[in-house]
């Protein structure tokens, strides 16, 4: 019996079937959970002006930024913080402009007068196109630079509308520029800030009046592993590691983050076998009940040291103490105790009691010279478990210590006014205290539990 229809039946399955096909095969429309950071039409939410006065203004839904003299970089920031966060934006930069977006960067008054400081996505028109590389902002410079990365370079469009991708994800920083993979950073030194726009200072030779352009700013603060993208570039770890710009500057790491090669037992021949562990790139010190050098005691460098820039992170636990000690001669003090040297103060101010001790009063707080010399005392210390960054610099017998970037007290060895210092001190019973000429550096075992990690030395 001959069909009633005029053709045959399957084929509106068959259409039907390719129509399916067709639309499972189209690209799916983005899903994610994305927040605008930008209406179009306001500043809202981008209520704060810092560092200098380059004006930002929106015109045809964009916000733009224009270069003036005589003024620093310009940051306009956003009012709230993040920490983990995907961003997507556009922007437009004049060929002859320098710009960045800062992420998880802050402005504090008792760093650099409340600088605008952390980590910036690089804007780079220039030649060098290093656009999508990062740079950390008044710190420690350029972490992530492109370099070894020609295709992101060419990605770059001049003139024209460009857009990035930043993930930022725990200790991991991941950036694309026009969908092409540009920087992997893995770097532990911030894990929340604003998010700013820069507008770069200009020199005096340079016309003023040029524009930066950003529009279609959104933010992913949900889900971020479910729509985290993997990338084939080859990611830079500054955790226990050096930066290239580091390497050339000359400085060393004296902890390699894995084992305890370049260290000892202050008063042994090898590292101690109790009292400090190594644990996923942190070196610690154990708790052994608060008690002196009792446990596994101090370890020292290898190594002896005259002029150097030593740089070190540490992490307190509640009423801990400990310290970081320079031109150290273990030949001295055999007896109970720490072997002796200058010491930068590692201590919880707020629950040890020894903050209120001293031969000079705050001499014993955190970041002090050890029973000679108060810190400032406006320094920026960062809460118990959280990382803080010390410093100790010394040359030609001019000391300083530094505390989260800001110098918080110096001092000259041998001066009169130390030798008096020392005169008063509990090391007046030890001959020509801290002038030796080179020493070992060491980290404290004063019973109390705390790490350590990204240490490095530079001789100068």
């Amino acid at each position: 019996m001959k069909s009633k229809f005029p053709f045959n039946f399957k084929f509106p399955l068959i259409v039907v079937a390719l129509i399916f096909f067709i639309s499972c095969s189209e690209p799916q429309k983005d899903k994610a959970p994305w927040v605008s950071l930008f209406d179009g039409k306001t500043l809202n939410g981008w209520s704060s002006i810092k560092g200098g006065n380059a004006p930002y203004e929106v015109k045809d839904g964009a916000i733009v930024g224009t270069t003036v003299h005589d003024t620093p970089n310009t940051f306009l920031t956003t009012d709230k913080i993040y920490d983990d966060f995907i961003l997507e934006l556009d922007y437009k930069v004049d060929p002859s402009m320098n710009s960045g977006i800062q992420i998880r960067s802050n402005s504090v008054p008792n760093y650099k007068s409340g600088v605008v400081h952390g980590y910036q996505i690089e804007i780079d028109p220039s030649e060098r196109a290093w656009s999508a590389g990062i740079y950390d902002e008044q710190r420690s410079g350029w972490l992530f630079p492109l370099t070894d990365n020609k295709k992101a370079q060419e990605a770059f469009k001049q003139n024209d509308w460009n857009n990035y991708r930043i993930e930022a994800i725990g200790d991991t920083i991941k950036t694309w520029i026009n969908g092409v993979p540009a920087a992997h950073l893995i770097d532990d030194k911030t894990d929340s800030g604003f998010i700013a726009l820069q507008v770069h200072s200009i020199n005096e030779d340079a016309a003023e009046g040029n524009e930066i352009m950003w529009k279609n700013i959104k933010i992913l603060t949900e889900d971020m592993e479910k729509y985290s993208r993997e990338t084939p570039v080859e990611p830079v770890n500054t955790k226990n590691n050096l930066t290239d710009a580091e390497k050339e500057a000359g400085w060393e790491l004296l902890w390699d983050g894995e084992s305890t090669e370049g260290w000892r037992g202050a008063r042994l021949d090898a590292f101690p076998e109790e009292g400090w562990i190594i644990e996923n790139g942190k070196l610690i010190v154990l708790s052994s009940g608060g008690a002196e050098s009792a446990a596994g005691g101090d370890i020292v460098t290898e190594d002896v040291y005259g002029d150097f820039d030593l740089k070190f992170d540490f992490r307190l636990t509640e009423r801990a103490n400990s310290g970081v000690k320079y031109y150290v001669d273990t030949d001295i003090n055999k007896g109970p105790g720490s072997s002796i040297g200058l010491e930068y103060q590692i201590l919880d101010d707020q629950n040890h009691p020894d903050a209120k001790l001293g031969s000079q009063e705050g001499s014993r707080t955190v970041s002090s010279l050890y029973d000679l010399i108060q810190s400032d005392l406006n320094k920026p210390i960062n809460p118990i478990g959280e990382w803080n960054s010390g410093r100790i610099i010394s040359k030609n017998n001019h000391v300083e210590h530094w505390l989260n970037g800001v110098k918080v007290l110096e001092y000259e060895r041998k001066s009169p006014e130390f030798r008096k210092l020392v005169s008063e001190s509990k090391y007046a019973v030890w001959p020509n205290f801290g002038e030796a000429e080179k020493g070992h550096i060491l980290l404290q075992d004063h019973g109390d539990r705390v790490a350590f990690k990204n240490i490095k030395i530079k001789s100068l």
